[in-house]
């Protein structure tokens, strides 16, 4: 441990337990599968048959007789008395949403990752070490691994030729023009802390600069910082907004077709389906 130094053991020791942990605990599956969601159960064939009014054949001479020697639809009046039933969501039924392998792998990773920063804040805080904070390095791949995770997701909209991208980039101009907008407010109105921080940032940086001539650089910094916050907002409302409300609103991948079907007509709609 003196040759590798603590905070390089504990960061392979969260990734080793990280990769060992993920099929077995995992806090992001934790999240949508313990128990407060919930879906909807897929009815049986002896359900939809008692609706119907009908009773399953028993034998193939049954099955003959009725004439039902060739597959027919069962019939299944739209205004019967039906209830779906519901049951917890398991991580089986949430492997067929949309990006949740991504959604695991990130949310998971920056939970480790937390756990490191806390880790070496009380390392730091304890015994004050003289050398580099790893926490810094863990919680810059959370971003680099947020951001990736957000072009994954907005990528198949700027891929298509058509109306989404425009949107898209329509979400973005407007963030962009809000968020210059908050910072053209007050710090009187709005107590986000920037004009303190820029100004605490301006009078560091002043005895270093203006002894080299480099004293012209403190307002481009400031208004570069102004600008690049802006930039983030834009960023951040073009990844999330229209994105986040189309994944909302898409279904996930069908599961395995059952045995009936909902089929609407002009006057009325059936549950149709085939018998056993």
């Amino acid at each position: 441990m003196a040759v590798l130094g603590v905070q390089l053991v504990v960061t392979l020791f969260t990734a080793t337990l990280m990769h060992r942990l993920a099929p077995h605990c995992s806090f992001a599956r934790w999240l949508l599968c313990n128990g407060s969601l919930f879906r909807y159960k897929h009815p049986s064939e002896e359900e939809l048959r008692a609706l119907a009014g009908k009773q399953s054949p028993r034998g193939r001479r049954e099955r003959w007789a009725n004439g039902l020697g060739e597959e027919k639809p069962l019939l299944v009046p739209r205004a019967a008395p039906f209830q779906l039933e519901t049951c917890p969501l398991t991580p089986v039924d949430a492997l067929v949403l949309r990006f949740f392998l991504e959604y695991q792998w990130f949310v998971d990773f920056a939970a480790y990752a937390a756990g490191v920063y806390l880790f070496t804040e009380a390392y730091f805080y304890l015994l004050g070490p003289r050398e580099a904070n790893i926490a810094v390095f863990w919680c810059l791949l959370t971003v680099a691994f947020s951001i990736k995770t957000f072009v994954t997701v907005t990528r198949p909209h700027f891929s298509l030729q058509g109306g989404e991208r425009a949107v898209c980039l329509t979400f973005a101009f407007v963030v962009l023009l809000l968020a210059m907008l908050v910072q053209a407010v007050g710090e009187d109105a709005l107590e986000l802390g920037l004009e303190p921080g820029l100004a605490s940032m301006t009078e560091n940086l002043e005895p270093l600069l203006k002894p080299q001539g480099w004293g012209w650089a403190l307002p481009v910094a400031t208004l570069a910082i102004r600008v690049g916050l802006a930039m983030v907002g834009s960023a951040l409302g073009a990844f999330l907004t229209f994105p986040g409300l189309r994944l909302a609103q898409t279904p996930r991948a069908p599961p395995p077709a059952p045995s009936w079907k909902r089929q609407e007509g002009p006057f009325w709609g059936m549950w149709r389906g085939r018998d056993l």
